[in-house]
């Protein structure tokens, strides 16, 4: 029987770790999708937030292929792949982890002054920070910096050395943007709200008005990082009354209104809206 190929042992060692891994060409790039998942015409994977249910057995959809799944990893449509592979990547979101990868010696240098100590990884340029939790990836947050976790993949390059800790505040503040110095006044909107309007069956009106009252303030009264302000605060009025049917038009106009004031675009209201629907499954 031959032996298993090198990555396909560091990806089921991996899986068996709970850190889900995939195969990468030359370059650090996916496998391509098979014939049938071409341009996404089967419609996509579930944990890609699609509508569709492929099954596709191929190491398809780039990130969303990674798996814990030792039966797929070791599937033969994988083991082929595992075998023209040029390297094994991982989901970090899907292994709770959150990468700060750092691209030079001026990126490292600004973690070391700014960021918790954590396990780092070494790296081809630089070294990959790795916190326990989850949140949005994003290119380019600083120059040299970018941040993996969800929906992305990021290079096994070893378990690196140093304690894992929490996912701090100061990293979840790189994916967003500062409003603009110069704040425009408040533009007409149209709110997404949810469907309702009738007394909260499990608190009193009052208690949502309060609710409602506490986010406008704290959007308000917001000196830095407007943008997770604003997300947070929405969020937290969404996973009370986002299922009892309690909301109103004017509730969600409120908080809008208040977003605006601190320079938030209707655009950037509707997509944290969206987001924080997203996040609670609504």
């Amino acid at each position: 029987m031959n032996a298993l190929p090198g990555h396909l042992r560091t990806a089921l060692n991996l899986a068996a770790a709970g850190v889900p891994p995939l195969p990468l060409r030359a370059g650090k790039v996916p496998f391509g999708n098979c014939r049938a998942c071409a341009n996404n015409a089967c419609g996509g994977r579930p944990n890609m937030k699609t509508p569709g249910l492929c099954t596709c057995p191929a190491p398809c959809h780039g990130w969303a292929a990674a798996t814990i799944d030792p039966n797929v990893i070791n599937s033969p449509l994988w083991v082929a792949a595992w075998r023209q592979a040029a390297t094994v990547a991982y989901h970090p979101g899907g292994a709770g982890l959150t990468v700060v990868d750092l691209d030079s010696a001026e990126a490292i240098a600004w973690a070391r002054a700014s960021l918790p100590a954590t396990r780092i990884v070494p790296t081809t340029r630089g070294e990959h920070w790795l916190y326990r939790g989850v949140m949005q990836s994003a290119n380019a947050v600083r120059p040299g910096v970018d941040v993996k976790s969800s929906m992305q993949y990021a290079r096994w390059l070893g378990p690196g050395t140093g304690t894992l800790t929490a996912l701090p505040d100061v990293v979840r503040a790189l994916v967003v943007k500062e409003p603009a110095a110069v704040r425009p006044a408040p533009q007409a909107i149209t709110v997404p709200a949810l469907a309702g309007g009738g007394e909260c069956p499990h608190r009193t009106p009052t208690y949502l008005d309060r609710g409602i009252a506490m986010a406008e303030q704290r959007i308000t009264e917001a000196r830095e990082a407007v943008h997770a302000t604003v997300y947070r605060a929405f969020l937290a009025v969404l996973s009370t009354h986002g299922r009892c049917g309690c909301l109103t038009e004017a509730h969600t106009a409120r908080l809008f209104t208040a977003a605006q004031a601190k320079g938030e675009s209707p655009r950037h209201c509707t997509d944290a809206w969206t987001n924080a629907l997203t996040t609670l499954g609504l």
